[in-house]
């Protein structure tokens, strides 16, 4: 459990109407004197099947300057909180303090009597007549055949009083725009139709130039050399060096022993942990979470309806669009680690080819001897010949259930750490020439198949300086290029491991070895060439390990720096957040100065552990991969509608680790509406066929009885999340991909309905409008 140093917090430099209520003051950072609007918002506290449930409620845009009664306060609901997070999975409260109970007559009677005797009924009368022609479901766009739109007409703020709903779109509002500040700062992606509907509240014009996107390498052209180090930009003579933890970029060294920075904008720590704590108070507001369970609800109800009085009319669509179909629409396997990109009968057939090949060779070092392949087999006691994919053992299974040490050590074929090194590392005697040819053999499977694409991970550890040299030495000597694969970095959180051995003498030396290499190949890239060509084909980084560890330490302003955090423990999954998202804002500040693409953050996230994971990544990341634990949460599982959050979800990984298939939340995802993608994580360990993208979604497709139209709707969320350039999801998507909404689908690419791309921008733009209408109640 991370991240719970809850503060009382300001809102940022926004036009926002406020209530007028009895007013308190404070003082701003500044000093001055200022007054703010206070609403008066009951606590409730109530019992449920003999256990007490406590409505945290807070008032999210009081001032930071407070008594120290109140932060002793609030103190105490953060300490109650994380107590509440990190107890063991088998003595925790049935009901979360971030989830609302589904079936509880008490607590139903509860919020009955306290809409029916706390609500202002003349207030709901005016701003229904007002705003119920605003919120009725109307296209605003051509070519869209005619289909059945469910729509709502009455009371849309119906079963909560007037007061909690504009506080409930209050909080969700400053949530989006909390978003949307740090996406814009790392040069992530925030949807344009959100983006709009803030600006609107703002009283401000939304432009196409406030729109801000990664930038990704284009595909080589015909004949073109992906190697090739012609038109390395030259040395600019900065200077990166590290202060607290992040890297910062000077002009000259002189500049640098004066700590002053070049102007590229990074977060600040203080505002993102104040930012943060907001963000924890309002997941655990008892008007809130109930506001959002229910329009939650009522979307899962909505695309019911829908789906059925539209079935047979997106499959008529679907029927009449020539030549495309299920098989040959683009879809991207967004989540794969490259160590297990193979499936188990693919390894098996190439160590029993490589044996007959290579056996003479010598190919590994042991106890300081080098040894031929049939001596390193020999000393294990095997014979390629003899091998089976069951005695391979790289198959997870029912014992690897909830132990993550177990299905680790499935990375490990018939438990030899030795084969592993040999096969599946780029860093070995044979310089990870095996493992080079495993993976150009899958990637000639998804050029053959022709409309796959994979984004395969590898690690960069953070042990020395020196990974990142090996690392694009294998990629270039090996000539490790499809154009069906996108890479991206992985750092596995194994700081302790490292420590524990004294690799590193602080977890700051762990971040310079990471990202100060990379800063120093975009500054001078003629003088790394391989590590600049390696990272122009690299699209972002992801953050890897056992969510469900605990690491107890709750990151606030007065956490160790991490050039000060030098004990064996390993820092908190938000203080790991911060720190990589901060380094990467800044790398992407200083590539995109210099025309370089630049790299997205995506990390995985609510595979298991605290709910505050996802909030982390709610402020930090492009996407996640994973998200079950959003489940846990209606506040965040709305927001990453709201927000439209990319979502790799892997619901096989799932099934041998974390949840069974039955339970997985991907199909009451798929019909709320957040933006998700189904991806194999390890087809080593979970697939079997050739094609383990087609074996996920035909699985899927079987379990939950996805449609066609579903199918490829979740097919074009993969293109959309991925880290393919501009020019690729113009050619797989249509020009006008950008957009939100049927106008931004060309159903001759995608083979995703009309009617299904207009039912989920109507009702996108109905939910933000409710925000919008809550906030203008005044």
């Amino acid at each position: 459990m991370t991240g719970l140093n809850i503060a009382l917090v300001q809102w940022p430099n926004r036009t926002l109407p406020t209530r007028e209520e009895p007013c308190q003051t404070g003082e701003d950072s500044s000093g001055q004197e200022r007054t703010v609007n206070m609403p008066k918002v009951p606590e409730m506290s109530f019992k449920c099947g003999g256990r007490s449930i406590l409505q945290v409620v807070l008032t999210p845009y009081t001032l930071c300057a407070v008594s120290s009664e109140t932060d002793d306060r609030m103190r105490a609901i953060a300490e109650r909180v994380f107590a509440s997070e990190t107890k063991d999975e088998d003595v925790r409260e049935e009901i979360s303090l971030f989830d609302v109970a589904e079936n509880c007559p008490i607590l139903n009677q509860e919020l009955a009597d306290h809409v029916a005797n706390d609500d202002d009924v003349e207030k709901r009368m005016k701003i229904l007549r007002r705003t119920q022609p605003l919120l009725d479901d109307k296209p605003t766009y051509l070519e869209v055949p005619h289909f059945q739109r469910v729509t709502i007409t009455g009371d849309y703020a119906a079963g909560v009083t007037m007061d909690d709903f504009e506080l409930a779109c209050k909080g969700l509002y400053r949530a989006l725009t909390i978003r949307e500040k740090y996406m814009k700062l790392a040069f992530q992606r925030f949807p344009i139709t959100p983006s709009q509907f803030l600006c609107q509240i703002e009283g401000e014009q939304w432009k196409p130039e406030d729109q801000v996107l990664p930038v990704f390498t284009s595909p080589p052209k015909s004949g073109e050399d992906p190697f090739s180090t012609k038109g390395l930009p030259p040395n600019n003579g900065y200077v990166a060096r590290m202060k607290d933890g992040v890297i910062f970029v000077y002009k000259d060294a002189a500049s640098a022993d004066k700590h002053q920075p070049l102007n590229h904008p990074g977060p600040d720590l203080a505002t993102f942990l104040d930012d943060m704590n907001f963000l924890i108070a309002l997941i655990a507001q008892g008007p809130t979470k109930t506001y959002t369970h229910r329009r939650l609800k009522f979307l899962m109800s909505k695309f019911n309806v829908h789906e059925m009085l539209n079935e047979m009319e997106e499959m008529k669509e679907l029927k009449n669009n020539p030549h495309r179909d299920f098989y040959n629409c683009r879809k991207v396997d967004t989540h794969i680690h490259a160590a297990a990109c193979m499936n188990q009968k693919h390894l098996l057939r190439f160590i029993k080819r490589s044996y007959r090949v290579d056996a003479d060779r010598v190919v590994h070092v042991l106890k300081g001897k080098e040894v031929t392949m049939k001596e390193l087999f020999a000393s294990l006691n095997l014979h390629p010949y003899d091998l089976t994919v069951d005695s391979l053992d790289v198959h997870a299974g029912r014992q690897t259930f909830q132990r993550f040490d177990k299905f680790n050590a499935k990375y490990n074929p018939v438990g030899a750490s030795e084969l592993r090194d040999l096969y599946m590392k780029t860093e070995n005697h044979i310089s990870g020439e095996y493992f080079a040819t495993i993976i150009k053999e899958v990637s000639s499977d998804l050029e053959d198949a022709r409309y796959q694409y994979a984004e395969p991970r590898l690690s960069i550890y953070g042990c020395n300086p020196n990974e990142w040299d090996k690392l694009s030495s294998w990629f270039n000597k090996h000539k490790v290029f499809s154009p069906n694969l996108k890479w991206m970095i992985q750092i596995p959180r194994i700081y302790d491991i490292f420590r524990g051995r004294n690799f590193v003498p602080h977890f700051g030396k762990m971040l310079e070895n990471i990202f100060l290499p990379v800063f120093q190949a975009t500054i001078d890239p003629q003088s790394n060439p391989e590590l600049s060509i390696f990272l122009k084909h690299v699209t972002g980084f992801d953050s890897v390990d056992d969510e469900s560890k605990h690491s107890g330490h709750m990151f606030s302003t007065k956490s160790p720096k991490p050039e000060e955090w030098d004990i064996v423990k390993s820092p908190s999954y938000s203080y790991w957040i911060y720190y990589m998202y901060a380094n990467i804002t800044r790398l992407n500040q200083l590539r995109k100065e210099r025309g370089m693409n630049t790299f997205q953050f995506r990390p995985h996230c609510g595979e298991a552990g605290a709910v505050t994971h996802l909030l982390a990544c709610f402020m930090t990341a492009d996407n996640i991969s994973h998200g079950l634990n959003l489940k846990k949460s209606p506040v965040l599982q709305y927001l990453y509608f709201l927000a439209q959050i990319p979502i790799a979800m892997s619901p096989l990984s799932n099934n041998s680790l974390f949840l069974e298939y039955n339970k997985n939340p991907l199909l009451e995802f798929h019909q709320k509406g957040l933006m998700v993608s189904l991806s194999t994580d390890d087809p080593m360990q979970f697939h079997y066929t050739k094609e383990p993208l087609m074996e996920e979604y035909a699985i899927a497709a079987q379990v939950f009885k996805l449609s066609t139209c579903d199918m490829c709707e979740i097919a074009r969320n993969s293109v959309l999340q991925s880290g393919l350039s501009a020019e690729e999801k113009e050619h797989f998507l249509g020009t006008n991909y950008l957009k939100d909404g049927p106008e931004g689908n060309d159903i001759r690419k995608t083979n995703v309905a009309q009617i299904r791309m207009a039912y989920r921008y109507e009702t996108h733009c109905y939910e933000l409008n409710l925000i919008k209408q809550g906030l203008m109640a005044e």
